[in-house]
């Protein structure tokens, strides 16, 4: 087999461990026409995974499924997502202790029953460029795993949304569902009193996963032996309560999941007795410079939490990227970031009334870090916490689902030059007619725009993020909503869809296969 050949094989492994895979399939093509065509391919497969979203009998949860109409597809496609098949008691009594044996007799009772809700749809969408929901009520809400194929996987995304009454974590909780992927960093997590989280690792696959769970505080790491080779059965969820891998209380954290065998999806749920809870994300892979966007102009207190994961510390000026320009939060220069150990601190109220977004750049030398801030809207009692972490830019094109006529906020920064923008609002999920509108974001600033609305919308829509320019784009989507006055919101940044794939020496690799 010679050079060629081989090269083509492992870019195809190497796309197969993605989110998603593209395949040549024009053997009849010249090798000119099938190099320009495979130079950039629609995604033909994708996988999402979604967690448990609540313990709450009060939860109520909605999930919004949307693929944005991309060229290159044909005709032929389908998406769903299903219930995982059962969570591992064996594996919930070592990891989480609490209510194990209950779960064990409730999921292990009626086996024929539990592979009948495991494949019935939750959501299914019929077309792309229509959202697709499907809604859930009450705390023993399955993870979910999605699979699209075809027309329906380029830039599949789905929103899981869930509102909460009363209780520990009571709010809006948000989060998008994750692709599968072998590592995450998750910078704000906690194990003080007041504070419960859970890291929700999902598996996908056919055989079962296997992870490790470190923790790192403000001294390094914590010494913790349970967080060590966690197996995910296949098909199956895992919320693992963070508290129960180390007996140290510390406010800010920094988890990292590395996963030894297979693939999750992973996401914390934080949950909080007095501030309400949300959902933090994955944050986007260790790098010298981190943007944070869309901190919401009402912010009544942001933290910064970040973590340097090298040998080496780092140095970071922080900047606040208001709608008229960059600017250095007074007393909060910079931030140092000793390796190997989480810091933080409290920036207050240092978006005075704009939406802003923080930028993290090297001083110095450049230091790979990851980031997230925690925020908080309301006084008093009726406070409310959601998270952002640092985050990919927009790239090619991105999408968030599950918006509405009222209660949804887009925020653009663009940090490093004047970038023009197209943001569409898709038809609704239940009628409407799409519409777009084209945004230039000045160098430095951040933007909260005025949405597009389709036309005659019914139900909810989706907002696809495109940027017109080459300079990096950086976005995220705040959803908000008012339960017996609390002012419930939560946020999720829009990294590229990955909708498309690169396939590096198409021209010479499918000459070589068509001879």
């Amino acid at each position: 087999m010679n050079r060629t050949t081989l090269s083509l094989i492992a870019g195809t492994a190497a796309l197969a461990a993605v989110t998603g895979f593209a395949t040549l399939n024009q053997p009849d093509a010249t090798p000119a026409d099938t190099a320009q065509a495979a130079a950039e391919l629609p995604v033909e497969r994708t996988s999402l995974l979604c967690p448990s979203p609540s313990t709450s009998d009060l939860a109520e949860t909605s999930y919004t499924s949307f693929t944005p109409v991309t060229k290159g597809t044909d005709g032929d496609g389908t998406a769903e997502l299903v219930a995982a098949t059962a969570e591992s008691a064996a594996a919930t009594t070592d990891k989480t202790g609490d209510k194990a044996t209950d779960k064990a007799t409730d999921k292990t009772g009626d086996k024929a029953s539990d592979k009948k809700k495991a494949t019935k749809p939750v959501v299914a969408p019929k077309a792309p460029g229509t959202p697709a929901v499907g809604e859930t009520s009450g705390g023993e809400t399955p993870a979910l795993l999605g699979t699209a194929g075809g027309k329906f996987a380029p830039g599949w995304t789905v929103q899981e949304t869930t509102e909460v009454a009363a209780g520990s974590g009571r709010g809006l909780q948000g989060v998008t569902c994750t692709a599968p992927d072998t590592e995450f960093w998750f910078p704000g997590v906690s194990t003080v009193a007041d504070r419960t989280d859970y890291v929700h690792l999902t598996n996908p696959d056919d055989s079962a996963a296997v992870a490790d769970i470190e923790l790192y505080g403000k001294d390094g790491a914590l010494t913790t032996t349970v967080g060590e080779g966690i197996t995910i059965p296949a098909h199956s969820s895992e919320p693992i309560l963070l508290s129960t891998l180390t007996g140290e209380k510390q406010e800010d954290l920094t988890v990292h999941v590395n996963v030894r065998s297979g693939r999750v999806g992973a996401a914390v749920q934080a949950l909080d007795e007095k501030l309400g809870g949300d959902w933090l994300a994955a944050s986007t892979d260790p790098a010298g410079t981190q943007v944070i966007p869309g901190i919401p102009k009402d912010a009544t207190a942001v933290r910064l939490i970040a973590y340097a994961p090298g040998d080496a510390d780092a140095d970071l000026k922080v900047q606040l990227a208001s709608p008229s320009g960059l600017i250095t939060p007074a007393g909060h220069e910079t931030l140092h970031v000793k390796a190997g150990m989480t810091a933080s601190v409290d920036l207050g109220d240092v978006t005075r009334g704009e939406a802003g977004s923080l930028v993290l750049t090297p001083t110095d030398r450049s230091v790979p870090v990851v980031a997230a801030v925690r925020v908080l809207r309301g006084k008093g009692a009726q406070q409310e916490s959601a998270f952002i972490t640092a985050t990919a830019p927009v790239g090619t094109r991105a999408s968030a689902a599950g918006n509405s006529a009222k209660g949804s906020t887009l925020s653009l920064t663009a940090p490093k030059g004047t970038a023009k923008v197209k943001v569409t609002a898709s038809a609704g999920s239940g009628g409407g007619t799409a519409a777009s509108q084209t945004y230039t974001v000045k160098g430095g600033t951040t933007q909260e725009v005025e949405l597009p609305v389709p036309t005659g919308l019914k139900g909810t829509y989706a907002l696809t993020v495109q940027p017109l320019t080459d300079t990096p784009v950086y976005a995220s989507r705040t959803l908000t909503a008012t339960t017996e006055g609390v002012p419930g919101f939560t946020i999720q940044t829009l990294p590229d869809d990955r909708g498309t794939v690169a396939v590096p020496e198409a021209d010479e690799d499918v000459a070589v296969l068509q001879k």
